[in-house]
């Protein structure tokens, strides 16, 4: 019995992982795909990063209701679901790629917005939905598969290396597609990723559909809602913790986003870089999105042994020093990366130094997710399951935040940006060093 328990939850393990991944997937299409965008609106990096906005706005929207759809439809059903819901989305965006680029909708300021970029829009707002779903499916179960705690937190790890390989390849998968791109570049240029992401989608709802899921927090019949005298919102840590996580989001997608957005300027306020920049740019934050790999997979060796509370604390720090290197390091100092020519194919670029600093920030966020979640929940008991809606609310930081970046960058350059990370950064040092201590463990949980 405990053997076959023990072949059950190995496979559901295996499924959360194969989740995490699509999850990456999506959400690294936005922050390449609009470098196609900037370049169509004169280089507004604003409006450039307004497709990530909107997939991160959907959490906004749906963190609480796909929490609730656990207890109601459980797990398998939610990821069924969400998987439809990605396909469509992609679809969406593939067919702003087919109409609307010749109607005008309306001016924003000196540019005038076209309809297939609303479309577009609307596409990145209904994959949202999807990660959202699946982000609520994925970590509340490896925490509880690992059995809480730094166990908890190890699946969590090992799931987000999965997560960091798949966002390792979108971004350069697009840069190789669209090699350097002009105001004529297009979604057409990257219709064939969007077509594979959509097959990757309908073969894993296929996947799904026959796999057993563990279902704990699923209620059959018809569910009386229980009035609790608390709430997750009791608990100071978590609420410490919520921030923490709209904090992190938008420092993991805000560093890889900008950098890419810099090198893939030609310009005197960009990297300069005056071929294949968006190329060099996608494979460059590859790097940052595999050095997330590396972190994570680090992380899940480690983390039985050093709490996650130590793992925040540090990587936080390493953070600070890497963004701070990068801000004070001229341009002119430059360093040999790995890059993409359309003519050569792979190969050594030269880039500014601040690059490489950048991308090794990817070695400590890498670990920051599964760290803040993990201290936020811990000693919620019955309270779990809300929280976690809650965390997805949060992760609309990684649209939001990033946005600000943008618009920082506009007027005061792309490595001023930069100090937005640091005060975020700084925010999670806090949270390990004093934010994530329960000091609510009166409050009944069971």
């Amino acid at each position: 019995m405990n053997q076959q328990k023990q072949n059950g939850n190995l496979i559901a393990i295996i499924t959360m992982f194969f989740l995490f991944a699509m999850i990456s997937f999506v959400t690294n299409l936005a922050a390449p795909f609009g470098t196609i965008w900037k370049n169509q609106y004169a280089g507004a990096n604003t409006l450039g990063m307004m497709g990530n906005m909107m997939n991160f706005l959907a959490y906004l929207f749906m963190g609480i209701p796909a929490g609730n759809m656990l207890v109601k439809i459980g797990y398998k059903k939610t990821a069924l679901i969400a998987m439809a819901v990605g396909f469509f989305g992609l679809l969406t965006q593939y067919i702003s790629s087919l109409v609307g680029a010749d109607v005008s909708v309306f001016s924003m300021g000196e540019y005038t917005i076209k309809l297939n970029f609303i479309i577009y829009l609307l596409g990145a707002f209904i994959c949202g939905f999807c990660v959202c779903m699946l982000n609520t499916v994925v970590n509340p179960m490896l925490n509880l598969l690992g059995g809480g705690g730094n166990k908890g937190n190890q699946l969590i790890q090992a799931g987000g290396a999965l997560n960091s390989l798949s966002g390792t390849l979108t971004p350069l998968f697009v840069g190789v597609l669209i090699g350097s791109v002009t105001p004529q570049t297009a979604m057409s240029d990257v219709a064939p990723l969007l077509f594979i992401a959509m097959g990757v989608f309908i073969f894993t709802f296929i996947i799904i559909s026959f796999v057993s899921i563990p279902e704990p927090h699923l209620r059959k019949g018809k569910v009386q809602k229980e009035q609790h005298p608390h709430s997750p919102w009791s608990f100071r840590h978590t609420v410490l913790g919520v921030i923490g996580i709209f904090i992190y989001v938008g420092i993991e997608i805000g560093i890889p986003g900008t950098l890419n957005f810099y090198l893939a300027d030609s310009t005197e306020k960009g990297a300069g870089l005056l071929t294949d920049g968006a190329a060099i740019g996608g494979a460059i934050a590859a790097i940052y999105w595999l050095l997330m790999l590396v972190g994570r997979l680090a992380s899940s060796v480690i983390s039985g042994k050093v709490s996650s509370r130590v793992q925040l604390i540090t990587v936080s720090i390493v953070a600070i020093c890497f963004i701070l290197i990068a801000i004070f390091t001229p341009k002119e100092v430059t360093v040999s990366m790995p890059g993409y020519s359309a003519d050569n194919g792979f190969q050594m670029a030269s880039v500014p130094l601040s690059a490489l600093f950048l991308v090794l920030c990817g070695l400590c966020t890498s670990i920051m997710w599964g760290g803040i979640f993990n201290l936020a929940v811990e000693g919620l008991g019955k309270y779990t399951a809300q929280a976690s809606g809650i965390f997805m609310m949060m992760v609309v930081g990684g649209g939001i935040l990033p946005l600000i970046q943008q618009f920082i960058s506009d007027s005061a350059g792309y490595m001023n940006s930069y100090w937005l990370i640091i005060a975020m950064l700084a925010y999670l040092l806090f949270y390990g060093l004093v934010g994530c201590k329960n000091v609510n463990k009166d409050i009944p949980v069971e």
